[in-house]
């Protein structure tokens, strides 16, 4: 029997989010049955809700949940009805990358997670008055009081945390510590310098503080999020509002250059000032994404002296690892997650958004 749940409805590109019942498809062989306890709003959903993507509308979204399992489908050996779990993104499991733990690079992950709206056979997980929505956003489509999610977007994570208070990881957060711990990896010495001090940006910084990096370095335009950068681990501080970009950073390097740049701005301006800010050897991660099709000039001779810009997707994580592992330090209070946190009922959704569209909320978590 299929289940009727309220969701989070977005009717075409640039509608608000309005409540409505749909009806969930039975749980495949491989899919759970969660009720959600919270998600997190992410940029991405406001994204594709505003028609920069061609997700399929209307339709339902949501990709940070948090809840507890309540049925499974015959298949499923990794959760169990009454498991608390958090919702990340999907796979295949299969192809090569998959195989080398390296799931968010799976060979179907657009049509899987971003673009498809469906399951990879075409058959609808959300419909209305019989009507197929567009559903199966990174496998979860969390934006509803009860979602249908792949197994392979499920982790199980420790039940005496609160839900609310790890919604995020799923994908703000995860994306921002593994641009730090999986790909720039900081020796003792170096210099992190974090562009744009958001939700991710501030992850970034968090999971800086916690590496052998002698100087973390965050850049903004807003002044109270670059004290609340500095109260989370932050050495120094660079409001471009008031200072150039190049200028703070060859003086808090001493002239060398960054060891390690992560852009999360989407911006292509900031994104070559960080370029040009990387040091020999250094590595810059492009997180922020501008809308399809956008490009950036470089100075080729600048990059000459070994540096790399490595683009990432999810902070290349392999969720059943890094999860668990990020829970543990919010549960250890060493990687303080509530500072960004703002929590709505689930039904001011819309309210959550605009708060997060004009900077008064970091990382709005809607609560069930």
């Amino acid at each position: 029997m299929p289940t009727t749940t309220r969701a989070a409805v977005v009717e075409s590109g640039g509608a608000p989010f309005t409540l409505s019942d749909v009806a969930l498809d039975e749980p495949g062989p491989h899919e759970a049955l969660v009720r959600m306890a919270a998600t997190g709003l992410c940029h991405t959903d406001l994204g594709v809700a505003g028609g920069g993507l061609p997700f399929p509308l209307p339709g339902v979204l949501g990709h940070e949940g948090a809840g507890v399992v309540e049925a499974v489908g015959p298949a499923v050996t990794g959760v169990a009805p009454g498991d608390h779990v958090l919702l990340s993104f999907t796979s295949c499991g299969d192809c090569r990358n998959c195989r080398g733990g390296h799931p968010a690079y799976c060979a179907t992950w657009l049509p899987m997670n971003l673009l498809g709206g469906r399951r990879t056979d075409g058959t609808s997980t959300i419909s209305r008055g019989g009507e197929p929505l567009g559903g199966h956003f990174f496998g979860q489509s969390s934006f509803a009081e009860r979602a249908l999610a792949d197994e392979r977007s499920l982790v199980k994570v420790d039940p005496d945390v609160p839900l609310a208070s790890i919604a995020p990881l799923g994908c703000g957060v995860q994306t921002g510590v593994g641009a730090v711990w999986n790909v720039l990896k900081p020796v003792t010495g170096s210099t992190v310098v974090v562009l744009g001090a958001g939700a991710v940006g501030l992850s970034a910084v968090m999971a800086a503080a916690l590496t052998p990096a002698t100087a973390v370095v965050a850049v903004d335009r807003v002044a109270e999020r670059l004290e609340l950068a500095r109260e989370l681990g932050a050495t120094h501080t660079v409001d471009v509002g008031a200072k150039d970009l190049g200028e703070a950073l060859a003086e808090i390097t001493g002239g060398q250059g960054a060891d390690g740049v992560v852009e999360t701005t989407g911006n292509v301006g900031v994104l070559r000032q960080g370029v040009d800010a990387v040091g020999a050897r250094g590595t810059l991660v492009v997180v922020g994404a501008p809308p399809f099709g956008t490009e950036v000039a470089l100075d080729v001779n600048g990059l000459l002296g070994g540096k790399q810009i490595v683009g990432l997707t999810l902070g290349d994580s392999e969720t059943q690892t890094m999860i668990p592992a990020l829970v543990r330090l919010v549960k250890e209070g060493r990687l303080p997650l509530h500072r960004l946190i703002s929590t709505y009922p689930f039904a001011d959704i819309e309210q959550a958004a605009r708060d997060m569209s004009t900077g008064k909320a970091i990382k709005p978590v809607l609560t069930f």
